[in-house]
């Protein structure tokens, strides 16, 4: 059974070999040090990080990621070491956050080599610190044991080496914040160029994880990556997993799989689409007439393989989601560079003392720096050059999206009617990158959903510190009935029901849509009696089902049962919940997805801090979602902070109106 630590607590290790999972939702810098009876850090060798990963007995990431796994062999640990602690950093000058407490808490387990828990802690109450101590392993008595540790330092990895008695602390810190940079330049090569005619396979992945990120495809590098998105949902380890739909897609959503990003490897990426595998898709439709030299490519919408327009439009925004990853990541690789180079050879020319009298220092400056301008220039010319092309096919793309793949704003739901199948995916918002401010990708998530979601309502992470508490609620709540309202529209009358708990009834005025239109079996639950009874209804038919399923005997169901999709939109959590009703819905977050229950969540992470980590399983389960534009998404790939921006209806328009009243005449002529 796994314990499930809180700061200060121990639990004895009974294996030698052990391995120890990190997941933090952002790429972070993992390393470990040993110290001896007094706690103290004898020198640079006994600190394992990405740039020196490996030291007897112990073995750590090579360069930052979301998801680590440290490997420990505590039998071949030095005989003076009686303490190896698991250090956490957020990658310094790299332009991501400079904080915790702006991510998501980390989480760490300590597992055996078949993977099973021994232990875990989710390090909460961050905030300024961008270094921390999660875990110490540490020998008493002969008897090795771990403790929950979640000592943070905001003076970052210098001062927590400072306070562990390392005296080159600050120049150990600086050489691997320089490892972290390096490696994440390296991590991503160029594109290759883009032609009319080159092969535009990109297929949703068959994997476990998926995106409950943005696609159903590949999430690791760019280029050729194990298929996965950035929106592989993290698992219960805190590991990235495939999705229901991006790129990617957790996966994703579970986070338990702990995955670093893959190097490229020779050779195109199969993003064959689930159960469609035994033959091969037909080839692309027809394509426009090839370019004039020297012009790009003209695109077209629907330039990818697929077995339908609908799975090569989907598949076609799955490879532009990965063309802007890998032409952002060749960009910032060649700063990078220029930078590197730029600094080494002002070290190489102001290191010798005679150069820094008169004009002879000034120039080696001036000449370097527009060599990096040059560079930098050559650079943003190619990115451009990417990002003209890629508007250019989004421009086509967008307007030939089906309904569940379109914004709000499109005039595909002008023409709505019921749709008699279930699409392959559904589209919750757009995503951007800082480079490409004014092209934004779909975010699409497979269906039937993998994972849920969780509207964040709170203000944590955000960067305006004005922003209005209750605007924010307002929004998210919209946000919630926007999701909730695509979902009723894309799927068949009758397969898909919208339960809903408002207990105080805040988000009256937000649901109106909703209730109004008739689209909801009932109104929504009030008050702690309604929130038990709809929590029991939902947690009693995952109970029947799953009973139904393992025993094989679905068709003894009860004829009352309703088979349908379940999304159950929970409004103000935690308000009208006791300890119960809390279990039930980690109990519907968990068992739910498998059986067609889903949960949409719109609470403020901070109003539930006084069930400290208890709740921390359920928001790691859950596919985080702001109801304003946030980076707060990021690839597995190359560790890209995406800015993600809700679809949302656009102000004054009856487009939401119009196709709820479809979808509630359509169930009523259903239910007859």
């Amino acid at each position: 059974m796994t314990a499930e630590l809180v700061r200060g607590q121990n639990h004895p290790l009974s294996q030698a070999r052990l391995e120890v999972r990190v997941s933090a939702g952002r790429p972070i810098v993992a390393g470990a040090t040993l110290s001896d009876e007094q706690g103290r850090v004898r020198g640079v060798e006994w600190v394992a990080h990405p740039g020196a990963p490996t030291l007897p007995g112990l073995e750590v990431s090579k360069q930052a990621a979301a998801d680590h796994r440290l490997a420990f062999d505590l039998d071949a640990l030095p005989g003076t070491v009686h303490r190896v602690s698991v250090l956490l950093a957020l990658p310094a000058g790299v332009g991501g956050p400079v904080r915790f407490g702006a991510v998501a808490a980390p989480f760490v387990a300590v597992t055996g080599l078949d993977g099973v828990e021994v232990a875990s802690y989710t390090i909460t109450g961050l905030d300024t610190e961008s270094a921390v101590v999660a875990l110490e392993l540490y020998r008493r008595q002969g008897v090795w044991k771990v403790r929950a540790v979640g000592q943070g330092y905001a003076g970052g990895l210098a001062e927590l080496l400072t306070d562990q008695g390392l005296s080159e602390a600050r120049q150990l810190a600086g050489s691997i914040n320089e490892a972290v940079a390096q490696g994440l330049a390296r991590s991503v090569s160029a594109p290759p160029p883009r032609t009319a005619d080159a092969d535009r396979s990109r297929q949703a992945a068959a994997s476990a994880p998926g995106p409950d990120q943005p696609y159903a495809a590949p999430q690791g590098a760019p280029g050729t990556v194990p298929a996965r998105s950035p929106y592989d949902a993290p698992g219960p380890q805190g590991a990235t997993v495939p999705q229901t739909g991006y790129p990617g897609g957790p996966a994703q959503p579970d986070p338990s799989a702990v995955t670093q990003p893959s190097a490229p490897t020779a050779g195109p990426v199969d993003y064959s689409h689930p159960g469609r595998q035994a033959a091969a898709p037909p080839p692309p439709a027809p394509t426009a007439p090839p370019a004039a030299p020297g012009q790009p490519a003209q695109p077209v919408a629907g330039d990818a393989t697929g077995w339908s327009m609908e799975e090569r439009l989907y598949n076609q925004v799955w490879g532009m989601f990965e063309d802007l990853a890998r032409t952002t990541a060749a960009y910032r690789s060649a700063v990078d560079f220029a930078d590197s180079r730029m600094e080494q050879e002002l070290d190489k020319v102001l290191s010798d003392p005679r150069s820094r009298i008169g004009g002879q220092g000034d120039a080696a400056r001036e000449a370097a720096q527009a060599k990096r301008a040059g560079l930098v220039d050559q650079a943003r010319a190619a990115l451009d050059r990417d990002l003209a092309q890629l508007a250019a096919e989004a421009e086509v793309v967008e307007p030939a999206l089906p309904a569940a793949y379109a914004s709000w704003d499109n005039p595909v739901w002008h023409g709505y009617r019921v749709p008699m199948e279930i699409p392959m995916a559904l589209r919750l918002g757009d995503l951007r990158l800082p480079e490409s401010e004014n092209l934004s990708i779909p975010m699409l998530v497979r269906l039937p959903l993998e994972r849920g979601l969780w509207i964040d309502s709170g203000r944590a992470g955000l960067d305006d510190p004005l922003t209005d508490s209750d605007e924010l609620r307002r929004l998210a709540m919209d946000t919630a009935v926007a999701h909730a309202a695509r979902l009723l529209a894309v799927y068949p009358a009758g397969e898909f029901t919208v339960h809903v708990i408002d207990p105080a009834g805040s988000g009256a005025s937000c649901l109106a849509p909703l209730v109004r239109s008739g689209v909801l079996d009932a109104p929504p639950a009030a008050g702690a009696a309604g929130v038990g009874e709809v929590l029991a209804r939902l947690t009693q038919r995952v109970d029947l089902v799953q009973m139904a399923v393992r025993g094989g005997v679905a068709d003894s169901l009860p004829p009352d049962l309703d088979t349908a999709e379940q999304l159950l939109i929970v409004n103000d959590f935690p308000h009208g919940f006791d300890d119960r009703a809390v279990t039930q819905l980690r109990y519907l977050a968990d068992e739910g997805p498998a059986v067609g229950v889903h949960l949409m969540m719109v609470a403020d992470r901070e109003d539930a801090t006084a069930y400290g980590p208890l709740l921390d399983p359920l928001w790691r389960s859950l596919l985080r979602l702001t109801p304003v534009p946030d980076d707060h998404l990021t690839d597995p790939w190359v560790g890209h902070a995406w800015t993600y921006e809700p679809a949302l209806v656009p102000p004054g328009s009856q487009v939401l109106q119009q196709v709820l009243s479809q979808v509630a005449a359509a169930r009523r002529s259903w239910n007859r």
